[in-house]
């Protein structure tokens, strides 16, 4: 073959520092399509879903090859709580959880997340975020005690 071909989506959930609810109505759209735009010009990746509450984001996305995980969640998490900041969207300093959880999410099943990572809001009606990311750790054979460090 004389190219590489991937098809990697990836459940990317990271929080906000502390877990404090400061992602408001009134930028929440634009800091996701601030992301959105940088996946794709940053690094070679579309997103497919972006949501979350006032304390935390999911997003699906096509994963590049051209770039680690690691790298792509530490330039997407550092520019986007900078442009934040930039921006005066709060009185205080954004910034958010220093680690993350991702998760690959196989194609018969990327439907379900996109709707789920969209319907965030109602989800979180009724659940709060850390029973939310204890759950998915659980459903991924994570250990009890890697559980409760969350």
């Amino acid at each position: 073959m004389p190219h590489s071909i991937t098809y990697i989506k990836i459940h990317l959930i990271f929080s906000t520092k502390d877990r404090k609810p400061i992602i408001s109505d009134s930028y929440e759209y634009k800091l996701y399509n601030h992301i959105k735009a940088k996946f794709a010009g940053d690094f070679d990746s579309t997103v497919e879903a972006i949501g979350g509450d006032k304390d935390h984001i999911h997003i699906l996305f096509n994963h590049s090859s051209n770039y680690s995980l690691r790298d792509i969640v530490k330039g997407i998490k550092g520019e986007s709580s900078h442009w934040v900041n930039e921006n005066n969207f709060i009185n205080e300093k954004f910034t958010w959880q220093q680690g993350y959880s991702a998760f690959s999410i196989s194609k018969d099943r990327a439907g379900i997340v996109k709707k789920y990572i969209e319907n965030q809001k109602k989800h979180h009606e009724k659940v709060l975020f850390i029973d939310e990311i204890k759950r998915f750790l659980k459903l991924y054979g994570f250990d009890e005690e890697t559980i409760e460090m969350v």
